[in-house]
C-alpha cells in the first residue's frame, strides 16, 4: 500500500510499502478515513526518538485515526462491515501483569502504532483487534472520531486527578493536549480552568470555552492568576501538560496545600523538582503515561455533546499532501492546535 514513510529522522516519504492485512478471527480490517498529526509523530520526525524509542528503520506515521470497517473476523460479534470506527491504537499483552492490574497503559509489552519498530495507519487499510475497535456513534463524525485518542490522555489526566466537584485546576501548556485536559477536568467536575501559555492565539482557542480562563505567561505569571481566582490559597490540581523544564520551577507555588500535581507533558531533557516545596505542602504528584481503560469513556463524553472538540481542527490535508501536513506541523504555528489527514478524499 501506499502510506507515508518516516525513512529517518527530518525525511519523509509518501510510497509504496508492504503492511501486514491478514484478518485474524478476533480482528477487523478497517479502510481509514481521517489521520490526525499527533505531536508525537512529528517529534519522531524532526528528532527521530522519544526517549528510549528510536527510528532505527523506515517506520509509517500516524495514530489518531478513524474509518470503516471492510472485513470483520471469524469471532468477531460486536462490529459488522460498514460500522464507522475509532481505533485506540496501543494494544498490550492481554495476559500480562500489567494488563491483569489494569494499568495495561504500562504494559512493557504493549505495541503502540507508530511507536518504533511498530507501523502507524496513514495508509488507505489497517488490521486492528476488534476489542480495542470502537463504533461510532451516528452524531460523531470520523473527524471527531480520529480526535478521541487524544481526548483519551486529557481524561487520563482528568481521572489521575481525582477530581472534586467545584476544584479549580490550572492547566500549564495550551497545545492539543492542555486543551484536551482543561476540557476533560471541566467535564469532570471543575468548576474552572485556568490556561497558561505564550501563545494569544492558542489561549484565544481555548477561551471560547465556558469555564476555560487564559492565562497569557508573557503578561502575567501563572502564580499570580490563580492566587488572584483563588483568594491566594492556590489551584486544587495542577496539569503540567507543556514539557518544558522551565515550567517545573513554580508547579509548587501554583498549587494549594494538600492539592495535586498531574504530570503529562514529557520533558525532552532533565527536570528538576523542588522537592522540599512539594513535602512541606504534602503535595500529591501523579504521572500520566497515554491512557487505560478510557478509551470508550472518552468516545461517549464526546458523543455526548459535552465536549466539542471540533473548533480544535484548524487544518485538513488530502492524503496526497501528508508532508505538506507535517511540515506545517513541525513549523509550531501558534494559529494550529489539531491537523488532520483525509484518506478518502471527503469529509465526514
Amino acid at each position: 500500500m501506499r502510506a507515508l514513510v518516516l525513512e529517518k529522522k527530518g525525511e519523509l516519504s509518501l510510497r509504496e510499502i508492504a503492511l501486514p492485512l491478514d484478518v485474524g478471527p478476533d480482528d477487523v480490517r478497517i479502510a481509514i478515513h481521517t489521520v490526525g498529526v499527533c505531536g508525537s509523530d512529528v517529534h519522531y520526525y524532526t528528532h527521530g526518538a522519544i526517549g528510549s524509542y528510536i527510528v532505527r528503520q523506515p517506520m509509517v506515521l500516524g495514530h489518531e485515526a478513524s474509518g470503516t470497517i471492510v472485513e470483520v473476523g471469524a469471532n468477531v460479534t460486536s462490529l459488522k462491515v460498514g460500522d464507522r470506527v475509532c481505533m485506540e491504537p496501543g494494544v498490550p499483552n492481554l495476559s500480562s501483569r500489567a494488563t491483569k492490574l489494569g494499568i495495561y497503559n504500562v504494559d512493557p509489552d504493549v505495541t503502540f502504532w507508530a511507536t518504533p519498530p511498530v507501523h502507524g495507519v496513514l495508509a488507505p487499510q489497517a488490521v486492528h483487534p476488534a476489542a480495542f475497535t470502537y463504533r461510532l456513534p451516528d452524531n460523531v463524525s470520523f473527524a471527531e472520531g480520529a480526535m478521541v485518542e487524544p481526548f483519551a490522555i486529557g481524561m487520563q489526566a482528568a481521572t489521575r486527578a481525582r477530581i472534586v466537584p467545584g476544584d479549580i485546576a490550572a492547566v500549564v501548556g495550551c497545545g492539543p493536549i492542555g486543551i484536551m485536559i482543561a476540557l476533560a477536568a471541566l467535564a469532570g467536575g471543575c468548576s474552572k480552568v485556568l490556561i497558561s501559555d505564550f501563545s494569544a492565539p492558542k489561549l484565544e482557542i481555548a477561551a471560547r470555552y465556558p469555564g476555560i480562563v487564559p492565562v497569557n505567561i508573557g503578561e502575567q505569571s501563572l502564580v499570580d492568576a490563580v492566587a488572584a481566582a483563588t483568594g491566594n490559597w492556590g489551584a486544587d490540581i495542577v496539569f503540567e501538560a507543556s514539557g518544558s523544564p522551565k515550567a517545573f520551577a513554580d508547579l509548587f507555588d501554583v498549587v494549594r496545600p494538600g492539592g495535586a500535581v498531574v504530570l503529562v507533558g514529557l520533558p525532552v531533557e532533565p527536570v528538576s523538582l523542588d522537592v522540599p516545596a512539594a513535602i512541606s505542602k504534602e503535595v500529591r504528584i501523579e504521572t500520566v503515561f497515554r491512557y487505560a481503560n478510557i478509551f470508550d469513556r472518552a468516545l461517549q463524553l464526546i458523543a455526548s455533546g459535552k465536549v466539542d472538540l471540533k473548533p480544535l481542527i484548524t487544518g485538513t490535508y488530502d492524503f496526497s499532501e501528508s508532508i505538506k501536513a507535517f511540515e506545517r506541523a513541525a513549523q509550531g504555528s501558534p494559529l494550529d492546535v489539531k491537523l488532520q489527514i483525509l484518506l478518502t478524499g471527503e469529509k465526514g
